[in-house]
């Protein structure tokens, strides 16, 4: 069983202030953007020992899509390499290289992605930032558990920043570097910690589930998640929001531009409610009074009127339809015994967390929570509430704390 942290004394001595993190303890190694460099940095992988740090540098909000345009790494005795995948598509020997190794990254479903599509994937995973949250640790962004456990503050203000630019500035550069100076550092100091307080086989079960789960299924109607949707009234400019937005996006892919530089939700927002018939009209709106969409108007007018023209039928409903359960405000009114179960689980599963020093998320994924309690299984008891967890995905740690727990609240109601 998990030991529990021990409570924080009054006595205790005060955290020394954190030691800056400026450069790299190496010196900035020059960008991998030759074959033979490339060549070079991977034979020095092979030869060097231990896990490798991994990370990534994407452009979101500059760039479609999520691309990687710089990756990461380190090891002991190979040192750190900064590779540039933009003229460097087979990154092959990379991954011969590291293949076998584990390979450490603050939160792995964010890079994961974009580093198989450049054809760098792991066989096994240390996720710092997950590791931090199952030690209990109250921030886990990669900053904060550098500082809390090794003491480093590391630079900040480049995360955002659009990396498909050329050249690198250098400052960027010392940034990238340093995500993964100290990353193994980061990585025994969490897994010890871990240890300490018995969790490590929770982690173990926790990284191989980060393997096993794959890419994100795309996600239901897109063009949902605009800001601002809340504001249509009815079906007919959904209609109408969907057509701009596949209007918009398919012209972002193209040109490889962030949907929101080519036309910002506010403005399709703005659009379908003033709803213009022509195109003077729709330049008549602030939104759109830049001389970019004056060269697109006609491309914006024409998705409008597509949605406007749209047969009943084929317009989009309210809200998706979904496979899961309604949303939990309206639990109490629809099914009472649904919510009371409910309420049962979360408190339940609130005060099990809390004992074990960790988020309850982590403890147990809430969809899963909410699917188990409005449809329970038959019969309710904890064989049917084991069968359920496990093809929801919950790993057996989980299962195994959870269990009882869940079952009882299924009695609830």
């Amino acid at each position: 069983m998990p030991a529990e942290p021990l409570p924080a004394s009054d006595d205790e001595p005060t955290a020394p202030p954190a030691v800056p993190l400026l450069a790299p303890r190496d010196g900035l190694p020059p960008v991998v953007e030759t074959s033979t460099a490339l060549v070079d940095y991977a034979e020095a992988l092979v030869a060097g020992k231990g896990p490798v740090a991994v990370d990534a540098e994407r452009a979101s909000g500059y760039r479609y899509g999520q691309k990687a345009y710089l990756v990461q790494l380190r090891r002991a005795g190979a040192g750190t390499g900064l590779v540039d995948p933009i003229p460097l598509p087979d990154l092959s020997v990379v991954q011969e290289a590291i293949a076998d190794a584990e390979w450490v990254l603050h939160a792995a479903n964010q890079d994961l992605p974009c580093l198989a599509e450049i054809g760098l994937v792991p066989a096994r995973v240390f996720d710092t930032e997950l590791a931090a949250r199952l030690a209990g640790l109250p921030r886990v962004g990669l900053g904060a558990v550098v500082e809390s456990l090794l003491g480093y503050s590391l630079q900040k203000g480049h995360s955002a920043a659009d990396w498909s630019t050329r050249p690198l500035p250098e400052e960027w550069l010392v940034y990238a570097a340093l995500d993964v100076e100290v990353l193994v550092d980061l990585r025994d100091a969490l897994a010890a910690l871990l240890e300490e307080q018995g969790k490590t086989e929770w982690a173990r079960q926790e990284f191989e589930a980060i393997l096993t789960a794959g890419p994100p299924a795309p996600k239901a109607d897109p063009w949902r998640r605009t800001s601002g949707v809340h504001g249509l009234r009815n079906r007919r400019q959904l209609g109408m929001l969907r057509s701009l937005w596949q209007a918009r996006d398919e012209l972002a892919r193209r040109r490889d531009v962030a949907p929101g530089r080519v036309l910002p939700d506010a403005a399709m927002v703005s659009a379908v409610q003033a709803d213009p018939r022509t195109e003077a009209a729709l330049l008549e709106l602030p939104v759109f009074r830049g001389r970019a969409n004056r060269k697109l108007v006609d491309t914006w007018f024409r998705a409008l009127a597509r949605g406007r023209q749209l047969p009943e039928s084929e317009l989009p409903p309210h809200s998706r339809s979904g496979d899961g359960p309604p949303p939990v405000s309206r639990w109490a009114d629809r099914d009472p015994a649904a919510a009371t179960r409910l309420q049962a689980a979360r408190a339940g599963l609130a005060e099990l967390a809390a004992t074990h020093s960790l988020p309850v998320e982590n403890l147990l994924s809430p969809d899963l929570v909410r699917r188990l309690m409005w449809t329970p299984p038959e019969p309710r008891d904890a064989d049917t509430v084991v069968a359920t967890l496990r093809a929801g995905g919950a790993r057996e740690w989980q299962v195994e704390l959870t269990r009882d727990l869940l079952t009882d609240a299924l009695d609830r109601a």
